[in-house]
Order: C-alpha cells, then sequence, then structure tokens
C-alpha cells in the first residue's frame, strides 16, 4: 500500500543495529527535517518506509523505526527545513502538558 501524506515533517532519530538503510550513512542529517513524501508497508513486515529527499537531493525509503515526527506543514512545500528554524518545543516533543482532572 503507498500513501501520500501533505506536509507531514520528520527527523532522523538513528535506531543502532537497526534496519538498512541506515539514514545518517544515506545522506540525511540530525539537524533537518524531512517532508514525507509518502509511505509504503510492503506486505513482508510491520515496518513502514518513508519516501524522503536527503541532502543530496536523492529519494530514499527510511524505515519508520529511525524516524521521529516533527511538524505538520500544510503552508509549506519544501523537501526539508532547518530543525533550527522551528519551534524547539515540536522537534523534542515538550509541549505543555494540562493536568488531567478526572469527575467526581
Amino acid at each position: 500500500m503507498l500513501w501520500m501524506e501533505q506536509g507531514l515533517y520528520l527527523r532522523v532519530e538513528e535506531l543502532p543495529g537497526g534496519p538498512r538503510p541506515l539514514p545518517l550513512l544515506s545522506g540525511f542529517s540530525l539537524t533537518t527535517a524531512y517532508r514525507a513524501l509518502g509511505c509504503i508497508n510492503p506486505s513482508e513486515t510491520s515496518d513502514a518506509y518513508f519516501i524522503l529527499s536527503n541532502d543530496r537531493d536523492e529519494v530514499w525509503f527510511i524505515c519508520n523505526r529511525h524516524l521521529r515526527t516533527v511538524v505538520m506543514r500544510h503552508d509549506c512545500t519544501a523537501f526539508r527545513l532547518p530543525l533550527s528554524s522551528l519551534d524547539e518545543r515540536f522537534v523534542i516533543g515538550e509541549l505543555p502538558v494540562l493536568p488531567l482532572r478526572l469527575s467526581d
């Protein structure tokens, strides 16, 4: 199944010993958010592979286990965004948490 997303940006957090290809050896960096061009889920595995354009403008299929979500940007069509240009709370996942209130 092939899926196309509009505006999802992902960052690389390479899983040691994870599935190939390893993103950091394939032209990706830790300081960039990459636009998901699509996603495919081969039937022979439970992993999904995102279609991303690396820093050398090559198109790669990278396993979801190496990736973390950054932001949804429907107003942007760039293949890559510097993480430094994004709100840090979104990049490292430290959004404020609302207290949970249970009814009596």
